[in-house]
């Protein structure tokens, strides 16, 4: 295992632990707690930043993980706008697209890059 592989498995237990942030948001999202919903984007948004900064170093990381930041903060940026009766999902749906478009550059210019050297380093 290499040094990156390593540092991803000690910050694994960050994602579950966002996971279940972002499941508890969501659920008071969908019961209309709205105080919940709302506390919750700290925490959620947060770790997701997080994580993006623990896992700068491996490149697909990196760029999956800026994704989900876009995708988290145009969740809650949905969310607010249920609560408060403003329709904010356009401004989700730029969010939503720009981790698209993060991740379209990745697949479309590093992904088959990352592919040949791991296949590289599985026959070395």
């Amino acid at each position: 295992m290499n040094d990156n592989q390593t540092n991803l498995s000690r910050y694994r237990w960050l994602e579950n632990g966002h996971i279940l942030l972002w499941l508890i948001k969501d659920t008071c999202w969908a019961l209309e707690f709205k105080i919940g919903g709302v506390i919750m984007i700290v925490p959620t948004v947060s770790m997701a930043f997080y994580i993006l900064w623990r896992s700068r170093h491996v490149l697909s990381e990196r760029f999956h993980n800026i994704a989900v930041c876009f995708w988290i903060m145009a969740n809650s940026i949905w969310m607010i706008g249920e609560f408060v009766d403003y329709e904010a999902r356009p401004i989700a749906v730029v969010l939503f697209g720009m981790g698209l478009f993060v991740l379209a550059i990745y697949y479309l210019f590093y992904f088959r890059k990352e592919m040949k050297q791991l296949k590289v380093e599985e026959t070395v």
